[in-house]
């Protein structure tokens, strides 16, 4: 009955900076990963999550410019109506003008 739980494991060569190699290797002295390998896992794991984090985001971004678009033109009133609606919607007093 084969293993399905443990993915097959493929061994590649990296060439890493010479700081980047003392990073692994301080990582793997200080018993925080038991190998070099773990090491680059882990990073490419939280590079991975990273860029799926980042990728939804920018989906998120893109629906707001698209709803922004569907929602219509409005009239450019200036900075300082959009910051009295905003204080107005908080509930926060009028600025005084200067």
């Amino acid at each position: 009955m084969p293993d399905t739980a443990r993915p097959k494991v493929e061994k590649i060569s990296i060439a890493l900076t010479q700081d980047m190699a003392a990073m692994v290797r301080e990582a793997v002295d200080s018993g925080e990963f038991a190998s070099s390998s773990e090491v680059v896992r882990d990073a490419l794991r939280d590079w991975k999550s990273k860029r799926t984090e980042r990728e939804l985001r920018l989906a998120e971004l893109r629906q707001m410019i698209a709803d922004g678009h569907a929602s219509g033109y409005v009239e450019w009133t200036g900075a300082a109506d959009i910051i009295a609606r905003a204080r107005e919607k908080a509930g926060l007093p009028p600025r005084d003008s200067d």
